[in-house]
């Protein structure tokens, strides 16, 4: 087992003995003396071996460069950084984001999306649904769309509405769409409301650290783990308290 930088649970496990037997013997007065209380380097290969690997896996995946929602984007998927690709629970589909808080609150507008507003992936359809993109194919690093190089983005049917074109869904659909957006407590921001619009991107709106996204990440993994409730559930969108939610999030 690893810790989140990849570390051995044992190299972990044995710095930090090594740790605690220190402290034990400056409590007994053996280390007493100033060249015997002198703080020593880590003796530890396999630790610093493992240290090595994690910062050059960084190195090697960061650029250095934030999206416009600020989160660093990342050169590669699946290559034992924070974006790797999920299952999409109930669809069949599968989408590379980052891993954590980001991934629970996208992948939740996506399976609402499937079983509410129009269900995803029937009949062999070719790129229902596109996550993470590599920085190079970002063309400008502050338009939304370069949230998808950072794990925080997802496009709907990237070939069915493409950017600057709106009216792409019913207004029934946008009343769906509108509830999903509540759920996210503006956390997650739709495409269809930007200057320039692109109905199909779903992205996070907020910066890393933001107590807003983990608050909501965790409703979501309780609606996860209780029957009849979150994606699935299809409540009544058009329900006054709903739409009253839904405004206030506009």
């Amino acid at each position: 087992m690893s810790n989140t930088l990849g570390i051995p649970r044992r190299a972990t496990l044995l710095a930090a003995a090594g740790l605690t037997a220190a402290a034990s013997l400056t409590t007994t007065g053996l280390l007493a003396t100033p060249a015997a209380a002198a703080p020593q380097p880590l003796r530890n290969d396999e630790l610093k071996e493992a240290l090595r690997r994690a910062h050059a896996r960084h190195r090697r995946l960061r650029t250095g460069r934030p999206s416009v929602n600020g989160w660093q984007m990342q050169k590669a998927a699946d290559a034992d950084g924070d974006i790797v690709t999920m299952p999409v629970a109930g669809t069949g589909l599968a989408v590379r984001l980052r891993t954590g808080d980001a991934a629970t609150v996208l992948i939740h507008v996506v399976r609402r999306f499937h079983y509410e507003v129009d269900a995803l992936g029937r009949h062999g359809e070719p790129n229902p649904l596109e996550g993470w993109v590599p920085p190079s194919a970002v063309r400008d690093s502050r338009s939304p769309e370069s949230n998808q190089a950072s794990g925080t983005a997802v496009v709907i049917r990237p070939g069915s509405y493409p950017p600057g074109v709106r009216d792409g869904f019913t207004e029934g659909q946008r009343l769906v769409i509108r509830d999903i957006l509540a759920d996210a407590e503006g956390v997650v921001r739709w495409g269809g409301d930007d200057p320039r619009p692109y109905e199909g991107l779903f992205h996070l709106a907020v910066p890393p650290g933001d107590a807003r996204l983990a608050r909501v990440a965790a409703k979501v993994r309780s609606w996860n783990e209780a029957p009849g409730a979150g994606a699935g559930a299809v409540p009544d969108v058009a329900e006054p308290a709903r739409r009253r939610r839904a405004a206030r999030y506009l």
